[in-house]
């Protein structure tokens, strides 16, 4: 977590996409909070939940996804930490969606009993939970503009850039443009909409035009602007606050 506590990543997390006062970042301080360590691979809440918490990535990577009655996933969003990956389960009683370990995660889960009255007591952190969970479908109408009209490459790019603006709100990337993406083909597979072995060729020419380059887990992108032209990146979507997206 990069010297974060818990509550310090939540509040630059949601100081990026809304302005917090002092006894509003102290009131998200004193959040009751238990901390729990997840395998990799392992359902946080599983479709048909009827959770009565939500969870914040600590540590690692998660995932949202259905399955189709042929059990092949698709992955629908990817988060990251600082994320709220079930933040909805406040106000949907029932989980229609899955939210999975992608690598061993650490998690930190917050009562829904605990945000509410959290809520109820500052106003203006229930709009900025509230704009949360709106960027989160603004990220997910751009997922569905990329794997209905942008072709491998792009969705590729654009992933990548994504990634990278949403690591660095967070701290999450180091000098040069480098970050950690332990995220095996298949799952890149089933975010992007394309087969395992699509997804090799399509890293094979992004390192070969000089938009990427991997060692092991960590990617780096040696030329950002040729990135986002191949990738039909605009930040827009994210909502962050300005110079964050530069």
């Amino acid at each position: 977590m990069t010297g974060d506590t818990p509550h310090n990543l939540m509040i630059r997390k949601l100081g990026r996409i809304f302005h917090l006062c002092e006894e509003e970042r102290q009131a998200l301080q004193d959040l009751p909070m238990q901390v729990a360590v997840v395998k990799a691979d392992h359902d946080i809440v599983s479709i048909g939940d009827r959770p009565h918490q939500c969870c914040m990535v600590l540590q690692g990577f998660t995932c949202v996804y259905k399955l189709s009655y042929q059990g092949r996933r698709q992955i629908m969003a990817l988060h990251v930490p600082g994320d709220i990956p079930d933040l909805q389960s406040l106000h949907l009683k029932v989980m229609d969606v899955s939210i999975a370990s992608i690598t061993p995660c650490t998690v930190g889960f917050i009562q829904h009993e605990d945000m509410r009255r959290l809520c109820d007591r500052y106003p203006r952190l229930t709009a900025a939970f509230w704009r949360e969970t709106l960027v989160d479908a603004s990220i997910f109408r751009e997922w569905l503009l990329s794997v209905g009209q942008r072709d491998a490459y792009a969705r590729m790019a654009h992933l990548l850039c994504e990634l990278l603006i949403r690591l660095k709100a967070v701290g999450l990337v180091e000098e040069g443009n480098t970050f950690d993406l332990p995220i095996t083909q298949s799952e890149m597979a089933d975010a992007v909409g394309i087969s395992a072995v699509h997804v090799s060729r399509t890293f094979q020419a992004l390192r070969a035009n000089g938009l990427v380059e991997t060692e092991k887990m960590k990617i780096t992108i040696p030329d950002w602007d040729k990135l986002k032209q191949a990738g039909e990146f605009d930040p827009l979507y994210l909502h962050l606050d300005e110079g964050i997206a530069a």
